[in-house]
């Protein structure tokens, strides 16, 4: 299959650099950003899920109302909505988007985030609950009639959906960097997220998904790794400017935990294992490989994807080959200013990965 790229809407412009310049959901932003994402060539775009943020499902139907062909990540975290419902929503949002719509299933790294929404299962047993579901939801789409199940998580008698996805079943991602996550991802998903983490790493953990994906019997899942690129027209122009967002994230950073309820630099280690991976790699160098600069992880905890790629057009394109080059097949690349990079990306890096990867198909020639 083709490398693909993703994004992430955005409900409002807040950023890590200014959290306080919107909460909820501001419907002309969003509506914008959707739309350029759309018109500069993105494939995908992730909607996000937190306890306090605008529901993604709803969020995912107004992506899709509103453009034509990229595709909405629906972000969907098993333990708030019964598997069957889900099957059935999920379903119905496929047929509205005629067959955009992929799933990523999030198990939970953090028990308080969890708990907010009434989820007081461990982090092992939400990953075995995660597992069922997704065998629920495959289950369901695919059949032709009642279907009933009896599992450690779910039990219902009788149930059938009217509505089935628009090609018959809808990819499901999982992501993580836990042993939990590579094991469920191998074994049940289409495609498998990571973090942005140097290459020898991510190559790792790649192979630690396919060993589990080879053991089931199973497609290896497509690898979808994330970036947040930091471009200027020129290297020395970027690390400039990377320097300067460092200094407004590191500003900034103890007000957007507060309201994202994610501890600040000093209050506490995170609980999931992706975001201690961040902060391991950053102690061991700030920049790594090609052009991967891990300050921005350590200064927000690595609450989420946050490692750059800093430099060029040409620089950063050539580090998103690098990891195309050791089989990730998916880029996800969103910007410290959400709207403007996504504007930058579509205009001066999508082109050139795209460019040399037909030219390499052209020629036959090797990465």
């Amino acid at each position: 299959m083709p490398v693909e790229f993703i994004s992430a809407v955005h409900p409002n412009p807040a950023t890590e650099g200014d959290p306080t310049a919107g909460t909820g959901i501001d419907v002309d932003y969003a509506r914008r950003y959707a739309r350029a994402l759309d018109d500069g060539g993105f494939d995908y775009t992730l909607v996000t899920y937190h306890s306090a943020s605008p529901d993604a499902l709803q969020l995912a139907q107004f992506v899709a109302n509103h453009t034509e062909r990229i595709k909405p990540v629906l972000a969907h975290r098993p333990g708030v909505v019964f598997p069957t419902h889900a099957a059935r929503a999920l379903a119905t949002l496929d047929r509205i988007s005629k067959g955009r719509l992929a799933v990523h299933i999030i198990s939970g790294g953090n028990d308080e985030e969890q708990r907010r929404e009434g989820d007081y299962l461990n982090k092992s047993e939400r990953y075995a609950r995660s597992d069922e579901y997704i065998r629920i939801l495959r289950e369901v789409w695919a059949a032709d009639g009642p279907v009933s199940h009896e599992g450690p998580y779910y039990r219902f008698e009788g149930f059938r959906s009217d509505v089935t996805p628009y090609h018959g079943t809808i990819p499901i991602s999982v992501g993580g960097s836990s042993e939990d996550a590579y094991r469920v991802g191998g074994q049940q998903g289409d495609i498998f997220g990571l973090w942005g983490e140097p290459l020898k790493e991510t190559a790792e953990q790649i192979a630690a998904v396919n060993t589990y994906a080879d053991a089931a019997g199973r497609p290896r899942p497509r690898i979808w790794v994330s970036f947040r690129p930091i471009i200027a027209p020129t290297d020395e122009l970027a690390w400039e400017k990377a320097h300067r967002i460092l200094g407004t994230i590191t500003t900034n950073h103890e007000e957007r935990a507060k309201r994202r309820h994610y501890p600040a630099l000093g209050q506490g280690t995170p609980a999931n294992v992706g975001s201690q991976r961040l902060l391991a790699v950053a102690e061991r160098g700030e920049v790594h490989d090609r052009c991967l600069w891990t300050a921005p992880a350590t200064a927000t905890n690595a609450a989420g994807a946050s490692t750059a790629l800093v430099g060029s057009p040409e620089t950063v394109a050539k580090a998103l080959l690098d990891y195309v080059d050791i089989g990730c097949e998916l880029l996800s690349i969103r910007g410290y200013d959400p709207l403007n990079d996504a504007i930058d990306y579509a205009r001066h890096v999508l082109p050139l990965v795209r460019q040399e990867l037909a030219h390499r198909a052209a020629s036959g020639a090797a990465a």
